[in-house]
């Protein structure tokens, strides 16, 4: 009633009833129960919890991968290589091969533990906890292969061929990386590889995209890139699959989330 707005606006979370409420308690509350079930607010939680942790690994995911793309470019700086990665090459990553997994991310089912958890203090900052860790310990992976990848091209056959396998690998890396960004704390074998239909599609969209730009005449020109042999491609492949194992032996050790 009119008489319960004041206790409604001291409230953390101030609940009113959406049918039998009147408007002045309405007006005041943060949250008002359109259907005057109490258990509506279970629900609205949970779904509230998905979204912040979905927030989380959009984030992460898109932090971890331009680190990557940093490190890459400053350390062959630092130690006196040529340029590992063009501009129109790092463009592309960052539209196609970070944009479509990354919007996938934001589709991803609940944890399992989600009700589980205690609730998060409202104080705490959005890179608290290991949330920074795992941004730079992953980001620092993608830039290290990818880098092997260049001086393993360059070392072994032309600049050329350095180039492209670095800007393959980045791009399948960071793919590898959308699966590794589901969760800080489960085994993405234990979530489900395939449990989100639209991370794989996007996955798989980015992949072909990439593989075209690679194999057709017209883009190799474009993007400056070379054709690569098979064994340069599985070479590649390998690389780019290794930031899985990585993140999983980091869960292993419980060095990704605050274990309790």
């Amino acid at each position: 009633g009119a008489n319960d707005a004041p206790a409604l606006k001291e409230a953390d979370i101030g609940v009113a009833m959406g049918i039998t409420g009147t408007d002045v308690a309405k007006e005041a509350a943060d949250m008002v129960l359109t259907d005057d079930n109490f258990s509506s607010i279970v629900s609205a939680i949970e779904e509230g919890r998905k979204i912040y942790q979905n927030i989380q690994k959009f984030i992460r995911y898109l932090l971890s991968c331009n680190l990557g793309e940093i490190l890459t470019i400053f350390v062959a700086i630092l130690i006196g290589w040529p340029r590992p990665l063009l501009p129109i090459q790092i463009l592309w990553v960052n539209l196609v091969t970070d944009g479509l997994p990354a919007l996938a991310l934001g589709l991803d089912p609940a944890e399992q533990d989600v009700m589980r958890q205690h609730p998060r203090n409202p104080k705490e900052g959005f890179f608290s906890g290991r949330m920074g860790f795992n941004i730079f310990s992953q980001g620092f992976f993608i830039g290290l292969i990818t880098l092997f990848a260049f001086y393993y091209g360059y070392s072994q056959y032309s600049l050329a061929v350095g180039e492209t396998m670095a800007f393959a690998t980045l791009s399948l890396s960071q793919l590898s990386q959308s699966l590794n960004s589901r969760s800080d704390k489960f085994s993405l074998f234990s979530l489900g590889i395939f449990s989100n239909s639209y991370l794989i599609l996007a996955i798989t969209a980015s992949a072909l995209l990439q593989l075209g730009v690679m194999v057709i005449p017209f883009l190799q020109s474009v993007f400056e890139v070379t054709s690569l042999t098979l064994a340069q491609w599985l070479i590649v492949v390998l690389i780019s699959l290794t930031p899985i194992p990585f993140v999983e032996i980091l869960k292993k050790l419980k060095l990704t989330y605050n274990a309790s």
